[in-house]
């Protein structure tokens, strides 16, 4: 479980949230709420006051690395640091079924990353966050450039970590998609988390 504890960060909190294991949340929120600003928070890569803790492990007992490892965060836009996309990745023989699965070109490896497009960038990221297997994923808004079929892709994949015991906090604007892939969700409104239920 990823458990949150009177998290403050800039104009945001004291938050309190809890992820269970196997569990899907969702997070809406108008533009600029500071929904990338919790995520980024709760994956320490921004300083903030509170707890977070997995499993009952205070992420401030391990190194940001390891903390890393396991909360997986995906922003809007994946970060890239080499030229070529195979740089990116441990073993991408090992990622090609999935990034097929996700209508990728299984040669896409051998692509410079400037040839991407946001979509194609969208997907070999969430590839990328999938083959470290962390335990939980932290998603923001991982489907915004995708079709209809990408998208369904990514949310089946999403239910399968969860069916496995994994558990994931999924940023979307989409109430349809908050249906589909969640029972609970949270709503950003004026640096407060509002807890919904999907109907």
């Amino acid at each position: 479980m990823l458990t949150v504890r009177s998290l403050v960060r800039l104009h945001l909190g004291p938050l309190d949230l809890e992820v269970a294991a196997g569990q899907c949340v969702t997070l809406r929120g108008r533009s600029g709420s500071g929904k990338s600003v919790f995520l980024r928070a709760i994956a320490d890569l921004d300083p903030s006051e509170g707890t977070v803790a997995l499993d009952g492990r205070d992420r401030n007992t391990m190194s940001a690395p390891d903390w890393r490892r396991q909360v997986g965060y995906l922003p809007a836009e994946p970060g890239w640091w080499a030229d070529r996309v195979t740089a990116h990745f441990a073993d991408w023989s090992a990622c090609r079924p999935m990034a097929k699965r996700l209508g990728l070109d299984p040669a896409a490896g051998d692509w410079s990353v400037s040839r991407l497009s946001s979509g194609e960038r969208q997907r070999l990221g969430l590839v990328r966050l999938l083959e470290n297997q962390p335990r939980c994923l932290i998603l923001d808004e991982p489907t915004a450039s995708l079709d209809e079929a990408a998208m369904a892709v990514v949310e089946q994949l999403v239910a399968e970590h969860c069916e496995a015991g994994g558990s994931c906090l999924f940023v979307t604007h989409d109430p349809a998609q908050f249906k589909r892939i969640s029972r609970q969700g949270y709503r950003l409104e004026e640096g407060k988390l509002v807890q919904e239920t999907a109907a």
